[in-house]
């Protein structure tokens, strides 16, 4: 049976994250007596409209959720980097609010006992919070990475080992580790922030407007979409590729069923203010272009350092139903010369597209 994810675009993150819920059928998986964990990136203590933390309402969504299936025990856990304070970031970011507001629990995984595993010739301490949960979510944001790409599904689990193990992961190479870590620590169920997140830098200052929210099980599935979101080939990503030969997940492909909700509340880009945005304007000429479609521009353009020699590239609603001459981006584009196809697209593809002329 091939598996699936789930997509939900839009703003409204709490009604979306509901939705995504009830379409996987996840209260089929749950029961009322578990203890569900969730862990949501806070690697540092930024708001997530800078693009490196989870959105509090996309958790919020989840708990709704979990209470409206009669579940009552529910713990947010995360550890933030080393270096940084995990309570400074639950409050900065709005979980400390999200907590009081229903009744969850807050745990700093720094703080937590550890549990040591072994897995592909490494040993791993693991925080126990984690480890012993019933039922265990992992929320993770689709972002850039300074050392691995990319960071989403699979490296948001580094922060359920305690900081000592997050200093050897970066001594001993990060791919190996975070694909042998994946193998021992599996959530049941994965939920992607990808509303804003940064297109380069885990810290976040350049947020990239894309307006979802992604579902699935397999974190390996999600991750090789997500990479291909952003321009990437799955291999291209070492941690993923590793993760796959340890069996941890299959990457996307044509037998994958993508499920989309919301398709009709796409909403248009706001990328002309945002700095990456601005950087390729000139490449662009868009009308009436939604944010998902536009991300995924952004994200081949920086990846192919803005090709000029192509002229600009068409994109939007604007252009559905008529001839143009030149390139476009989208299904709205299908009049063009050449297009690349998809509602959205991905940046994989227009990168192959760019590169071939």
């Amino acid at each position: 049976m091939p598996e699936k994810i789930f997509i939900h675009y839009g703003t409204r993150m709490p009604e979306m994250t509901c939705a995504l819920m009830e379409a996987a059928d996840v209260s089929t998986h749950i029961q009322s007596s578990m203890n569900v964990v969730i862990k949501p990136n806070l690697v540092v203590s930024r708001p997530a409209n800078d693009g490196a933390t989870t959105h509090p309402e996309i958790v919020e969504g989840i708990i709704r959720y979990l209470k409206d299936h009669g579940v009552g025990n529910i713990t947010i856990a995360e550890g933030a980097w080393v270096g940084d304070s995990t309570e400074r970031a639950f409050k900065n970011c709005g979980y400390t609010s999200l907590a009081a507001k229903y009744g969850v629990k807050l745990i700093d995984t720094k703080k937590d006992r550890v549990v040591k595993k072994s897995s592909h010739g490494l040993d791993i301490g693991l925080c126990e919070s984690l480890v012993t949960a019933d039922y265990f979510i992992n929320v993770p944001i689709l972002k850039g990475h300074c050392q691995t790409r990319m960071t989403c599904c699979l490296k948001n689990l580094k922060g359920c080992i305690p900081d000592s193990e997050k200093r050897r992961f970066h001594t001993i190479g990060l791919h190996k580790p975070i694909a042998a870590l994946a193998s021992l620590l599996k959530p049941d169920l994965h939920i992607i922030d990808g509303i804003c997140g940064d297109l380069s830098f885990e810290e976040g200052g350049t947020p990239i407007s894309s307006n979802r929210v992604l579902l699935g099980f397999d974190p390996v599935l999600l991750d090789s979409y997500g990479a291909q979101l952003m321009g990437y080939q799955p291999d291209e990503i070492e941690h993923l590729r590793l993760a796959k030969e340890y069996g941890v997940g299959q990457y996307v492909n044509g037998q994958t069923e993508i499920i989309e909700l919301g398709t009709e509340d796409r909403p248009k880009t706001d990328m002309k203010g945002n700095p990456i945005g601005r950087q390729f304007v000139q490449s662009i000429e868009e009308d009436g272009a939604c944010s998902a479609c536009y991300a995924a521009l952004v994200f081949a353009l920086n990846k192919m350092k803005s090709p000029k020699s192509v002229g600009k590239i068409k994109i939007g609603q604007g252009f559905r139903g008529k001839t143009c001459p030149g390139i476009g981006v989208g299904n709205c584009t299908a009049g063009c010369e050449t297009h690349v196809k998809g509602c959205p697209p991905t940046a994989v593809d227009i990168v192959e597209l760019l590169r071939q002329i």
